[in-house]
């Protein structure tokens, strides 16, 4: 009686589940989570309507239904999560192989899988063997384990790249020879190893001529006809644009969807020591953005001596070709020259801004205003949605004479077929990731692999493969005479832009009362917050960052996270990241006095957290040790830094009113120490030159 009351208990559930609107077929809904030993997971159930024809009469029959139970693993072993690569009925589950092979790297090797899925083929064979009413079924998913090999081998070759050895690959053939004979597996692992090994002979080859390669040049210096270097004014804004565009797309077609993981991303350091380079190709990108930028603030730096209204005029073409960069849909390069016009070096000189058409000053604007951080930045994300694979971008403008030029390029490109490709900010999915990555943990409380947190990743990498594919649309050929220019423009540092932007516009006026005056300055772009200005950087000692902070508070850095998905925004504005108890803020360390690079990382800071607690994840993100009462915790501010008491609660003791994420920096007491005294020695040079 007891088992009865159950099944109908069990038969109303899904009676209840299943009561969807009329007409809705087909549908699926979330039922229940279920849990065995060593998974959990969500059942969902699908109601399934197919017509039946009748025995007495072919042409008429009867619209039947039956509910579908599907379950979908949440969380597991790694045993488990491979097994769930294969059906209970042998079929191939590509959206979760998709998931599968595109963020397992977090939590397993490619041997470790490779290995398992072996393991279940042998299973299945023996279980065929032991059981003949399963065999028709386990040769059904033997066969689709051998579908997911292929499909892995195809779709992430690098996964098997493992140069010299090639252990994955010379498992794969031993184990087809001796398991499936007939399968063409065996011959492709083969042709794999031989592909691969030529492929590193011929890199070593490469590295060998490479040494000769300078003569090579000379010859072809020799034998070329001599061309005037370029000046930067002369060059149409169309034609630069196109090469950034060129080299951006180019770049950003490398990337490796999976580097771009948080814990791919985030945490490199750890898995290759200081200097290594677990994500190349996500590197490349962020240098490059640094180079445009660092550009940006050259060409305008340069030449002290400069007249306001030519160095405005180099603003100008700077922010002419910021427009034509959003014209070919190229938010990277685009990005970069905002931030280099947007950093404090730049934006001081208030003469020159005072000297452009207002023209150029509402187009800055409407440019600038496309990063905005506003509501998580969604300007931004909703413009690259809406424009990723529309043939040309939808520019709208509340200047009329900007509207009148936007609808006259619109009817050219229509009248002439054009259709542009996108190249987006990598920055915008290198933050979202990040954010998944620290916001939610890698295991469930009983210790499984968190698989939820790997389909939210999964969402974002699908969103960069997509864009991969839009930017294969552009046909731009490399012009070697811009990118010579290009590379010839020498690029100053943090202290280096200081001093020419005070030497071309001397201080002479307190912050303070700089600040009430700004108001008046109607040609001059409102001052921006601080989180929105910064450029990208990564590891690498070649690169630098600036940003908007004051000079005599130094300057703050940033990284290719910098300036999106913001855990203090607006109220409002709901955010997965965050809670009344918890938020995810973006930290760095700081190894001394001469570091001039700085990654950012993210933890999750709770309300209980104090001092010596935060301090302590930072330097654990870090991989650094020693006692936490040797450093201090400093919050980043717009206008400086706030030191948090030593016993303070940082969630209550950070800034919450200054319009920007919450951003701390950790660094040992007695370097902080040398900054103030340094900070204070500046002030006063700084009064004394203006005097």
């Amino acid at each position: 009686m007891r088992a009865r009351e159950l099944y109908m208990k069990w038969i109303k559930e899904i009676e209840m589940a299943v009561s969807l609107t009329d007409g809705q077929d087909d549908v699926t809904r979330f039922w229940r989570e279920e849990k065995e030993n060593g998974a959990i997971y969500n059942v969902y159930l699908k109601k399934v309507t197919y017509h039946t024809l009748s025995d007495l009469d072919q042409c008429k029959g009867h619209l039947m239904w039956e509910t579908q139970k599907i379950r979908v693993i949440k969380a597991g072993t790694l045993e488990k999560l491979v097994e769930s690569l294969v059906t209970v009925r042998g079929e191939l589950d590509s959206t979760y192989v998709n998931v599968f092979l595109a963020t397992y790297r977090t939590f397993a090797t490619p041997i470790q899988v490779l290995e398992l899925l072996i393991k279940r083929y042998k299973w299945l064979e023996r279980d065929s063997r032991e059981n003949k009413e399963r065999k028709e079924n386990n040769e059904n998913q033997q066969k689709t384990i051998k579908s997911v090999i292929s499909v892995w081998m195809d779709t992430y070759p690098d996964d098997f790249r493992d140069h010299p050895d090639y252990t994955c690959l010379r498992v794969l053939e031993t184990f087809s020879h001796q398991f499936i004979p007939e399968s063409d597996l065996e011959l492709r692992a083969g042709h794999k190893i031989e592909k691969f090994q030529r492929e590193a002979a011929c890199s070593s080859d490469g590295e060998i001529k490479f040494q000769f390669s300078i003569v090579d040049e000379v010859d072809h210096m020799i034998d070329s006809e001599y061309q005037k270097p370029l000046e930067f004014l002369d060059i149409p804004n169309n034609r630069l644009a196109e090469q950034l565009t060129f080299k951006d797309a180019e770049l950003f077609k490398r990337v490796i969807p999976h580097h771009c993981l948080g814990a791919v991303w985030a945490r490199r350091d750890r898995k290759l020591g200081k200097g290594g380079t677990i994500a190349p190709s996500v590197l490349a990108t962020i240098e490059q953005f640094n180079r445009v930028s660092l550009r940006v603030i050259a060409t305008i730096l340069r030449t002290r001596e400069l007249k306001s209204s030519l160095r405005a005029k180099i603003l100008q073409k700077w922010i002419d070709i910021a427009q034509e960069l959003r014209q070919q849909k190229n938010f990277s390069s685009l990005k970069a020259i905002i931030s280099g016009l947007q950093s404090h070096s730049v934006y001081r000189l208030k003469r020159s801004w005072a000297s452009l058409p207002k023209e150029s000053i509402d187009l800055f604007q409407e440019l600038a205003d496309i990063f905005s951080n506003d509501n998580n930045q969604i300007l931004s994300r909703e413009l690259l949605m809406k424009e990723a694979t529309a043939k040309f971008p939808d520019l709208d403008s509340n200047n009329k004479i900007l509207r009148r030029r936007n609808l006259q390029k619109r009817r050219s490109w229509i009248e002439n077929g054009i259709v542009q490709g996108t190249v987006p900010y990598l920055g915008t999915f290198l933050t979202d990731l990040t954010m998944i990555d620290t916001a939610i943990p890698d295991r469930t409380e009983c210790g499984l692999i968190n698989f939820e947190k790997r389909r939210k990743e999964f969402e974002v990498l699908a969103q960069i493969k997509l864009l991969q594919s839009a930017a294969q649309i552009y046909h731009f050929q490399e012009d070697k005479h811009i990118w010579a220019w290009f590379d010839s423009v020498r690029v100053f540092d943090e202290n280096e832009c200081h001093d020419l932007s005070c030497y071309i516009e001397p201080v002479k006026e307190t912050p303070s009362r700089l600040k009430k005056k700004s108001a008046s300055l109607g040609t001059r772009p409102a001052r921006l917050e601080g989180s929105k200005l910064s450029l990208v950087s990564c590891d690498s000692s070649s690169l630098s960052t600036s940003n908007v902070d004051s000079p005599s508070q130094g300057m703050s850095h940033s990284s290719s996270t910098s300036s999106l998905l913001s855990c203090d925004s607006d109220t409002t504005v709901s955010s997965p990241f965050r809670s009344p108890d918890t938020c995810v803020v973006r930290v760095r360390f700081e190894s001394g006095p001469e570091s001039d690079t700085h990654v950012y990382k993210s933890i999750m800071l709770k309300n209980v957290d104090h001092t010596h607690t935060v301090i302590d994840k930072v330097l654990d993100k870090y991989s650094k040790k020693g006692p936490s009462s040797n450093y201090c915790l400093l919050q980043v501010l717009s206008d400086g830094e706030l030191l948090i008491p030593e016993k303070g609660n940082v969630f209550y003791a950070m800034n919450k009113s200054d319009g920007s994420e919450p951003v701390f920096v950790v660094r040992t007491r007695q370097d902080h120490d040398s900054r103030t005294q340094h900070r204070k020695r500046g002030r006063r040079k700084l009064k004394n030159w203006s005097l």
